[in-house]
């Protein structure tokens, strides 16, 4: 990526003037509000072209997908951070969306990057097992987890997973990223000594890319479809609040084990 200036200062997005704005080309007011759903909008916006009926469903289906999962702890910090100042909706989205990492919802960018590198190879003549098993071999000699591969709780198998893959089947746009994606997951276990089933992240990387989505925006996607998740918890946080509650639940699971003054005792 290059950073820094460059000879040519110019945007494709967006321009406007007095008379109207346009967007990737198209006249916002006349074309796209009111005449496109949102989830072929972000895809205009990031890819510059309409996506077909399929990479539209595909994309929905995603962002369906991710936008909720209960209180993980980026919905946990979203809603402790209003609790504590109730006048900052934007800041409890935005402490929400930071702590989405390479645990929580990054993992698809790079499971997706991983997918790319094997599909690389193949592309260079590799069998698809022969490339699959070099990427995972060269992450494990790296001491590098597989991203896109494993979870806490859905550990035989990821249902969002499974139903983003039927999805891109029944459409038609499954392709080399989802084989990509399959093979990886039956190598696992000779590889890493324990299976770790596709989950929906890496599911997400796999269908997106197959449907032509670019492997640089993709954690976008799970961004996007979260803040829709982190907005519901918050309007609810404000009806029904629990984020202290959180708080003073952690207070009592998390005991001080360090040093005490002399004469006093921590409570145990």
């Amino acid at each position: 990526m290059k950073i820094g200036p460059t000879s040519q200062h110019a945007t494709a997005i967006c321009g406007s003037t007095e008379a109207g704005i346009w967007v990737r080309g198209r006249d916002l007011v006349a074309d796209l509000m009111g005449g496109v759903g949102f989830t072929d909008y972000f895809w205009l916006l990031v890819t510059g072209a309409s996506p077909t009926p399929a990479q539209s469903r595909i994309l929905d289906a995603t962002l369906v997908a991710i936008a909720e999962h209960g209180l993980v702890p980026s919905v946990q910090a979203s809603r402790m951070t209003l609790a504590a100042a109730p006048e900052a909706l934007q800041g409890a989205v935005a402490a929400g969306l930071l702590g989405c990492g390479s645990v929580i919802l990054g993992s698809a960018e790079a499971a997706g990057r991983v997918f790319a590198e094997i599909v690389r190879r193949v592309g260079e003549g590799q069998a698809a097992e022969a490339a699959a098993g070099e990427v995972v071999r060269e992450h494990r000699s790296q001491r590098r987890a597989i991203p896109g591969f494993g979870h806490p709780l859905h550990k035989s198998s990821d249902p969002r997973a499974e139903r983003l893959l039927a999805i891109a089947q029944q459409l038609g746009t499954a392709g080399q990223y989802a084989q990509v994606a399959r093979a990886v997951e039956r190598l696992l276990p000779e590889l890493t000594g324990r299976p770790l089933t596709l989950n929906v992240s890496g599911a997400i990387a796999a269908v997106l890319l197959d449907a032509g989505y670019p492997v640089a925006a993709l954690k976008g996607v799970p961004l996007l479809a979260r803040t829709a998740g982190l907005i519901a918890h918050l309007l609810e946080e404000q009806m029904r609040p629990i984020g202290f509650a959180m708080s003073d639940a952690a207070a009592e699971a998390i005991r001080y084990d360090g040093e005490s003054p002399p004469g006093s005792a921590p409570k145990p």
